[in-house]
C-alpha cells in the first residue's frame, strides 16, 4: 500500500475516532477501570469483545422478555430500538449513531442498574460496564 492510500484511509477514519472520544465518557471509563483494578489486581484493560458478548448473549437470570440487550436495542446497535416491555422507542446505543451515549454518568448508572437487573438478573460489574461502553464506543 502506498503512502497516499494510507493517508486516505487515515483521513477517512479520523472522524470516527474523533466522534468516539468524549471527556465525560473517558472519565466514566477511568472510574470503572479504577474499580475493576480494585476488585482484580490483574485487570489491564476493557475488552470490546467481552462487551459484544455481554450485548449479544441471551442470559437466564433476568426477565424472560429481555434475556439479552438485543431484545430492546436490536442486533445492530446503530439502529433505533424499542423497549420490549413498554414499546417505547429507544435511540441507538452505538456511539457512532448517538454521540451523546455514555456521557451523562447519572443516566448511564440509572440505565445500567435497571437494564442489568432486567437482562442478567443482577447489577453489572465495573468490568462489564467498561467492556460494554468500550464495545459501543467502537460501533
Amino acid at each position: 500500500m502506498n503512502r497516499r492510500s494510507l493517508l486516505a484511509i487515515a483521513l477517512a477514519i479520523l472522524p470516527i475516532v474523533a466522534l468516539a472520544a468524549d471527556p465525560r465518557r473517558d472519565a466514566m471509563l477511568s472510574d470503572y477501570a479504577a474499580e475493576a483494578r480494585r476488585l482484580d489486581a490483574g485487570f489491564t484493560a476493557f475488552s470490546p469483545q467481552r462487551g459484544e458478548t455481554l450485548f449479544r448473549t441471551a442470559w437466564n437470570g433476568g426477565d424472560a422478555r429481555t434475556s439479552s440487550c438485543t431484545a430492546c436495542h436490536t442486533a445492530n446497535p446503530r439502529q433505533a430500538g424499542r423497549n420490549a416491555k413498554t414499546g417505547r422507542p429507544i435511540e441507538p446505543v452505538a456511539v457512532s449513531a448517538n454521540p451523546r451515549r455514555f456521557t451523562d454518568k447519572v443516566e448511564v448508572e440509572k440505565h445500567f442498574l435497571r437494564d442489568c437487573k432486567s437482562v442478567l438478573g443482577r447489577e453489572c460489574t465495573a468490568l462489564e460496564k467498561g467492556d460494554y461502553i468500550t464495545f459501543m464506543a467502537g460501533q
